[in-house]
C-alpha cells in the first residue's frame, strides 16, 4: 500500500510503525474471509481491510477521528484472525491499537458511551472493586433480560453465584511438590480471580505437581489489556510497569525460570509488552525480557511434559480455541495435544477461527454483534455433542455460558482433574 506521510509525520516513532505497517498490505482481500464482523455484517468498512484504509486516512492526514471511523474501528474485535490469514505479515494489532489511541485523544464519545468505558476501567482491572461491582450486580440480575443494550449485556454477564475469594489471591510462594525442578511466577489477574478462582487453584496444583515452585507476586495486578483495546494507554503503560517492576523483583531475588499466565488475552498483552513499551528507555529492556520469558499454561506444560494421568476419563471435550491463544499467541496444538494425553476425547467445531464474541469488554460495548457470534458458536460447538467444553481464556468462558447449558471449564482445570486434581466444580455431579 503506497502511503504519504511527511518527513515530520515520521519522525514520530508510532507513525513510523503504522507507516510500515501499512506498506505491507497488498489489498488482497484474504482477511475478509475470516474477519467475524465482515462474515456477518458483509460491509467492507468492518473488515481489516475497510478499516486499515480508514485508518491510514486519519493517521496519514492527521485528522481528528470521525463517527464514521469510530463506529468501524469499535466494531472490531481485535481477534487477530486477520493476522493469521494475511499472506503479506501485516500487523494489524499494532495498528488498530494506534487508531484507538489517536480516537481516545481526539475524539469526543456521547456521554452514555463516555460513563460506561470509564466505569468499566474504574472497575473490571481492580478485583476488590470488581468483586464489590459483582454483588450489586447479582441483586439486579434478574433485569438483564428486560433492561436494553448494554446496561442488559453487563447484567445478563453476571453469574448465577460469586465464588469465595481464594488463598491464590494473596502474595505467596506454593513450593514444588517433590523435587524442585524450577520456579515461575503466576500472573493472578484481576478479572478471572474474581469470577472463576478455580482457574488459578488448578494451575498452582498442576505446576506444583510437576515440580515447579509458583510465586505469587507482590503489587502484579491487571495485565493492562482492558483499558490498552480502549485507547488509554497511558494507563495500560502504568499497569504494565507495575507487573513488569513486580516480576524483575522477583527474578533479581530468589529467580524465575518463566512467567506463566492462565488467561489467554493477558498472555498475548504481557507477550506485546516489550513493543508497547520500546519507546521508554527506562523500561523497555526489562519489558522485552519480561515479555520473552512469558508462557501460556498450555504452551508451558507441552513444553516441560505433562505427567501421564492418573485416572482415565471418557468425557468427550469441544474445544474452544479462544482467538487470543490461536491468533495473538499462535498457540494452536499443544491445548488439544495435552487434553487428548490426558485421556480426553477431544472434538472440534466447525468455523473454530471465527470469535465467540468476548473479545474483553467487546460484549458489553457492542452487545449485538457479539450476542449473534456467541449463538453462532454454540451452534457449532453443540453439533459435536460435547459432555463439556474447554477453553483457555475467562472472557470465552463467560461469553459461551451464558448461551449454553453444557459445563464451561478452563483446559488448566482438566488437566489437573486428569493428574490428580479434584474434578472440576461444573462436572463434580457427573464426575
Amino acid at each position: 500500500m503506497r502511503t504519504e506521510f511527511s518527513i515530520a509525520q515520521l519522525a514520530d516513532p508510532d507513525l513510523a510503525e503504522a507507516n510500515s505497517i501499512l506498506r505491507n498490505c497488498v489489498h488482497c482481500g484474504f482477511c475478509t474471509a475470516t474477519c467475524p464482523t465482515y462474515v456477518l455484517l458483509g460491509d467492507e468498512l468492518d473488515s481489516p481491510r475497510g478499516r486499515i484504509y480508514l485508518i491510514k486516512d486519519m493517521l496519514e492526514k492527521g485528522k481528528a477521528a470521525t463517527g464514521d471511523v469510530v463506529k468501524h474501528v469499535d466494531r472490531c474485535l481485535t481477534c487477530l484472525s486477520c493476522m493469521t490469514t494475511c499472506p503479506s505479515g501485516v500487523h494489524y494489532q499494532h495498528l488498530v491499537d494506534q487508531a484507538r489511541v489517536h480516537i481516545e485523544k481526539t475524539y469526543r464519545r456521547p456521554l452514555f458511551d463516555r460513563l460506561i468505558r470509564s466505569v468499566l476501567a474504574a472497575v473490571l482491572p481492580y478485583p476488590r472493586r470488581f468483586r464489590l461491582a459483582m454483588v450489586a450486580g447479582w441483586a439486579a440480575r434478574p433485569l438483564g433480560r428486560v433492561m436494553p443494550g448494554r446496561l442488559g449485556a453487563m447484567l445478563s454477564l453476571m453469574p448465577a453465584s460469586l465464588p469465595s475469594p481464594s488463598p491464590t489471591e494473596r502474595m505467596q510462594v506454593f513450593p514444588a511438590i517433590g523435587r524442585r525442578k524450577g520456579r515461575v511466577a503466576l500472573l493472578a489477574g484481576c478479572a478471572q480471580r474474581v469470577l472463576s478462582p478455580s482457574i488459578n487453584e488448578a494451575t498452582v496444583r498442576l505446576l506444583q505437581r510437576h515440580g515447579r515452585e509458583v510465586v505469587i507476586p507482590n503489587a502484579a495486578g491487571c495485565c493492562g489489556a482492558l483499558v490498552h483495546h480502549m485507547g488509554r494507554d497511558g494507563d495500560s503503560h502504568d499497569q504494565a510497569k507495575a507487573n513488569i517492576a513486580a516480576w524483575k523483583a522477583e527474578i533479581d531475588g530468589d529467580g524465575l525460570d518463566a512467567i506463566i499466565i492462565n488467561a489467554s488475552g493477558c498472555g498475548t498483552t504481557v507477550k506485546d509488552y516489550g513493543f508497547m513499551l520500546r519507546n521508554d528507555p527506562n523500561v523497555k529492556d526489562s519489558a522485552a525480557k519480561i515479555s520473552a520469558m512469558t508462557w501460556d499454561i498450555s504452551e508451558y506444560m507441552a513444553d516441560i511434559g505433562m505427567d501421564m494421568p492418573v485416572r482415565v476419563s471418557d468425557v468427550t471435550v469441544a474445544y474452544h480455541a479462544a482467538c487470543s491463544l490461536q491468533h495473538g499467541q499462535k498457540i494452536t496444538a499443544p491445548p488439544k495435544a495435552l487434553l487428548k494425553q490426558a485421556g480426553f476425547s477431544v472434538v472440534e467445531p466447525k468455523e473454530a477461527h471465527l470469535c465467540c464474541g468476548s473479545a474483553g469488554t467487546y460484549n458489553i460495548l457492542q452487545p449485538a454483534i457479539a450476542g449473534r457470534l456467541r449463538d453462532r458458536k454454540i451452534d457449532n460447538l453443540t453439533a459435536t455433542q460435547p459432555q463439556v467444553i474447554a477453553t483457555g481464556n475467562i472472557g470465552c468462558m463467560t461469553q459461551l455460558a451464558g448461551g449454553t447449558d453444557i459445563p464451561v471449564v478452563h483446559t488448566v482445570e482438566l488437566l489437573d482433574w486428569a493428574t490428580g486434581g479434584p474434578a472440576p466444580a461444573k462436572l463434580s455431579d457427573r464426575a
